[in-house]
């Protein structure tokens, strides 16, 4: 018996491995050769490491393969083979079925202006000059978008779904710090592919990122995709519905050998020849090739991959979808394929749905950034939208150039005979070429060409041009400071409303997209190997980062989606700072240094604290001390700590004293200033009070009871641990009611007891007296006309009764004579029917006689 040891092809033709091949012959009836017989050579199959296995079938309909593996290398070759050219004529469709949007915006792209165009047409050295329409408005929005995106501090904010905890709100400030961190410190490539994005997004109108855990990174990535790169099919009117996302990835060749050494995807012959020329450079990666000034070498293939990831649904052989009785449903799941077209070969088919997944829903790693909303799945660019108005403004402005090189450099012809030289080639400027003519003066010789100067009807039309697309684009500078300083808010805000409304719609899609974008990073940093934190939290467990992503936190991005710009922020700002100044009582104490802070951070200044301080905050005085500050108009903050009654003693005793009393009236609110700190006071001793309540400190220790029974139970049974923290806020919940409850009981108590102390000593004012009297007599005066206008109320109900009683009357008079009337017409008709009777009786019987 013989078995062959060596290498396969993969390792000869990549490695350069020499084949060493070899038989091994057994001896017969040896151990080795009872152990292997039977067994056939089709049975056996060699591995990617050289051994060969016998009965793989069998073993691998035993044991399933691991969820997240690569399928291709376990499906079969026809198989695969059906599914590369099923996929690979469905991209080619979807390619087709967008060529006229690709063709729009490849068209658009000449008119940013970043090539210079050398023309000989209607002459040599025609101006080829791009008006910058295009790519001013490009360049405004970038500059105005990449700010506000992504700020120095980060773009993520958190916020607690629900009701907040002080756990939950250290969790939200956890997750906000370490996404910063990661996407400020770790994500290199964050900062500059979103100033990319947002160069591309107004040109295409659509930009794409996509979310993932890079491998060889070891990290959490969002690659921008640009809008050519991301292919979906026709009738696709977002990425939840897209059947199939093909996303065309650029890689080196050594990147796919490096994932294929490490079992991502399928080893194959890789190079970079191939006989396929199909999958080669678009005419949009052309036209920005030739934007750049840049060109592939002739070994540039030699070195790039084009591969190609879709995301689409499949119906696998061997990996069907089935029921609970074990029977194929024939429904799709989603899978992840990799194709590498140039080798017409599948690199990798992963699963794109959770394990434990019954609905087996397709995990979503891109974002869609728009620019405008499109009738259909892409967006609508500044290409699109003012792409015409460029190419007219361009137009023109080469017209308005060329008249005036024409009109600075005439041309015309010369007398030379009769005959003219190159009489076919366009006269160029300056130039004067020679004729065959008559003699003659030399004004009859030379003959120059009627040029004129440049039309101001153009210059105008040009203008206007340039106006209007820049008010689509919304990229006319704002006049901050034209504005007029006394006039409302209102009418300031709706004028920079009314300016910005293009331009505010546009951001609010980006935050809109940024806000998934950063849920995606959230779900795959919950789902990635890394499980702590890489820096000293302030608890110390950092460990706690892979429970800190969970559904209690919602990330937002730091952006306002209704503010853009630092002059919008600053107008608003200001603003809000006149309305404060204007009425700064009815904005508290703070509202004067909280308008300067926001008027501070609106304008971008670093360490405000510094600049600003904030107010000082109240601190624990004597009685003796706040007395004093009261009779100088200045009120006083009650503290839990203090002694309440002998501070209530006190100052009931400068609320009885004749200082109080013989104040001005301008000064009378000393007084309700005293008392609104009393009160201050009964609310601290009322709730101390209510603490030492057996009924509160039972429900106290009931609940640190419950809470050492959930940090028990948490090591053991962490869905334990939830429900007993529900049961914990449930029963916080109970106790804030029943705390309340006492404190409104004993307040009540204590009020009642100091109600006849905390009114101020009156003193009798002989006006007050009078002017009681004289509101004695208004109320005698109007207890008369009171009773007077109640008999005359009397009165009238009396006969309006009276005249009811009579209108009765009546209408059962009438009603008697009625029926009267209807029996006397009844016996009228009675006595008509019967003599009609009589007389028809009579008129027979003589008709009988007569016969």
């Amino acid at each position: 018996m013989a078995i062959e040891r060596g290498v396969d092809d993969v390792d000869v033709d990549e490695l350069g491995i020499e084949d060493n091949t070899k038989e091994i012959q057994l001896a017969e009836g040896s151990e080795e050769d009872l152990m292997f017989d039977g067994m056939e050579d089709e049975d056996a199959a060699f591995m990617d490491d050289g051994t060969m296995v016998f009965g793989e079938d069998d073993l691998s309909e035993d044991i399933p393969p691991p969820f997240n593996s690569n399928l291709a290398e376990i499906i079969d070759k026809s198989d695969l083979g059906r599914i590369y050219s099923d996929l690979m004529g469905d991209i080619d469709d979807d390619k087709s079925s967008r060529k006229e949007w690709v063709d729009q915006y490849t068209e658009g792209l000449k008119f940013l202006g970043m090539k210079f165009e050398n023309r000989t047409e209607p002459f040599e050295g025609a101006s080829g000059v791009i008006h910058p329409l295009l790519a001013e408005s490009v360049t405004q929005f970038q500059a105005q978008a990449y700010k506000e995106l992504l700020p120095a501090g980060g773009p993520v904010k958190t916020m607690v779904m629900g009701m907040g905890t002080p756990q939950t709100d250290l969790q939200a400030a956890r997750v906000q710090e370490f996404m910063n961190y990661l996407i400020t410190q770790e994500m290199k490539e964050y900062d500059p592919e979103t100033d990319q994005l947002l160069f591309y997004l107004p040109l295409s109108g659509s930009a794409f990122r996509k979310v993932h855990f890079d491998q060889s990174l070891g990290r959490p990535v969002s690659r921008f995709i640009p809008s050519e790169k991301l292919i979906v099919p026709y009738g696709t009117t977002s990425l939840d519905n897209a059947v199939r996302i093909t996303h065309v990835i650029e890689m080196s060749m050594n990147e796919v050998r490096k994932l294929q050494q490490t079992g991502f995807y399928r080893k194959t012959k890789v190079s970079g020849e191939s006989d396929d020329t199909t999958y080669s450079s678009t005419d949009v990666d052309e036209e920005i090739d030739e934007l750049q000034g840049v060109k592939p070498s002739g070994s540039s293939s030699d070195y790039e991959a084009e591969l190609m990831e879709v995301h689409v649904e499949l119906d696998i052989p061997g990996f069907e979808d089935k029921d609970a009785q074990g029977e194929d449903t024939g429904i799709k799941l989603p899978y992840i394929v990799t194709l590498l077209p140039k080798q017409n070969t599948i690199l990798s088919i992963r699963r794109n749905y959770v394990e434990t997944d019954v609905m087996r829903r397709r995990i979503d790693y891109f974002v869609h950034y728009k620019f405008l909303p499109g009738v259909g799945f892409y967006g609508f660019g500044l290409t699109h939208m003012i792409g015409g108005l460029s190419q007219a403004s361009t137009s023109i402005l080469r017209q308005l150039i060329d008249a005036g090189t024409l009109a600075n450099l005439p041309a015309g012809f010369k007398a030379r005979g009769i005959r003219i030289r190159d009489s076919d080639v366009p006269l160029q400027p300056g130039e004067f070429r020679d004729m065959d003519a008559p003699g003659g003066s030399l004004r009859d010789a030379l003959m120059p060409l009627p040029f004129q100067e440049p039309s101001g009807t153009l210059l105008q039309l040009l203008g206007m041009l340039v106006e209007a697309g820049r008010r689509f684009a919304s990229v006319g500078d704002m006049q901050v400071g034209d504005g007029n300083q006394q006039s409302p808010v209102g009418t300031t805000i709706a004028l920079l409303e009314r300016g910005t409304k293009v331009m505010s719609a546009i951001h609010k899609r980006m935050h809109y997209s940024q806000k998934v974008e950063f849920n995606l990073l959230a779900r795959v940093i919950k789902e990635s190997p890394i499980k702590a934190y890489p820096y000293q939290i302030a608890s110390g467990q950092q460990q706690l980062l892979a429970q800190d992503f969970d559904d209690r936190i919602d990330i937002i991005p730091v952006s306002d989606p209704n503010i853009f710009s630092m002059s919008q922020r600053v107008m608003l700002a200001q603003e809000m700072m006149q309305m404060v100044q204007s009425n700064p009582q009815v904005h508290g104490p703070m509202g004067m240094y909280e308008a300067y802070r926001r008027m501070y951070e609106a304008m971008g200044v670093q360490q405000i604290e510094q600049l600003l301080p904030p107010p000082p905050q109240p601190q624990p005085m004597s009685p003796a001390m706040e007395n004093a500050g009261f009779l100088q108009m200045q009120p006083a903050q009650a503290f839990a700590d203090q002694d309440h009654d002998a501070h209530i003693k006190s100052h009931l005793a400068l609320l009885r004293s004749p200082i109080v009393a013989a104040m001005p009236p301008g000064q009378q609110q000393v007084a309700a200033m005293i008392q609104a700190h009393i009160f201050q006071h009964v609310d601290f001793k009322a709730r101390e009070m209510a603490q030492q309540d057996p009924e509160v400190m039972q429900m106290q220790q009931q609940m640190q009871q419950t809470q050492q029974q959930a940090q028990q139970e948490a090591q053991v049974n962490p869905m334990a641990a939830q429900q007993a923290q529900m049961q914990m806020q449930q029963m916080q919940q109970q106790m804030q009611l029943i705390m309340e409850d006492k404190v409104a009981q004993i307040t009540t108590q204590i009020i009642e007891e100091l109600a006849p102390e905390l009114a101020p000593p009156q003193q009798d004012d002989p006006l007050v007296n009078l002017r009681d009297r004289e509101l004695d007599i208004k109320e005698a005066d109007l207890q008369r006309k009171a009773s007077e206008a109640n008999r005359r109320i009397d009165l009238e109900s009396e006969r309006i009764d009276n005249t009811a009683d009579m209108a009765d009357e009546r209408m059962e008079l009438q009603k008697e004579i009625a029926d009267m009337k209807d029996d006397v017409a009844r016996e009228r008709i009675g006595l008509q029917r019967s003599a009609q009777m009589a007389k028809t009786a009579e008129n027979i019987a003589k008709d009988f006689f007569r016969q």
